[in-house]
C-alpha cells in the first residue's frame, strides 16, 4: 500500500478557504520529494483553533484513494 509522510502547517485563516469551498483539495510535499493531493475533508479530525499543525502519515490503495490520514507526530 502506497504511503507518505509529511508536514502540514494550516493557519484559521487558510482553514476558512476550506470550509467555505473555496478549496476542496489540499496539496501537500512529501518528505521523499513526491507531491500529493487529497480532500480537504479529511483534516477535519485534526482542526484546532489554530489550525491543523504535525506531521502525518498518508496511506493509498492500489487506485491512489486516500485510505488513512494519521497524525505521527507534534
Amino acid at each position: 500500500m502506497p504511503q507518505a509522510r509529511f508536514s502540514l502547517h494550516v493557519g484559521p485563516e487558510e482553514l476558512l478557504r476550506y470550509y467555505r469551498g473555496r478549496a476542496s483539495t489540499v496539496a501537500v510535499t512529501a518528505d521523499d520529494g513526491s507531491r500529493l493531493r487529497f480532500p480537504a475533508a479529511s483534516l477535519r479530525p485534526f482542526v484546532t483553533r489554530e489550525g491543523v499543525h504535525g506531521r502525518f502519515l498518508i496511506r493509498f490503495d492500489e487506485n491512489l484513494r486516500l485510505v488513512e490520514l494519521r497524525r505521527i507526530g507534534g
